[in-house]
C-alpha cells in the first residue's frame, strides 16, 4: 500500500510537496532536488518524519 509523505526543503524548512511512496519496497527516506517557491531555486527536499 502506498502512503503519503511530505517533502521538506533543507534550506528554508518549508513543506512544499506531498507525494506517495510504497514503504514495502522503499525502506530508505527519499531525497529529491525540487523547486522551492520560497527560496526561488532548486534545492534538496527530504522526506519528513
Amino acid at each position: 500500500m502506498r502512503e503519503k509523505i511530505i517533502l521538506v526543503c533543507t534550506q528554508c524548512l518549508e513543506r512544499n510537496y506531498t507525494i506517495t511512496k510504497n514503504k514495502q519496497t522503499q525502506k530508505e527516506r527519499i531525497e529529491i532536488n525540487k523547486f522551492c517557491p520560497r527560496c526561488n531555486k532548486h534545492t534538496l527536499h527530504k522526506e519528513s518524519k
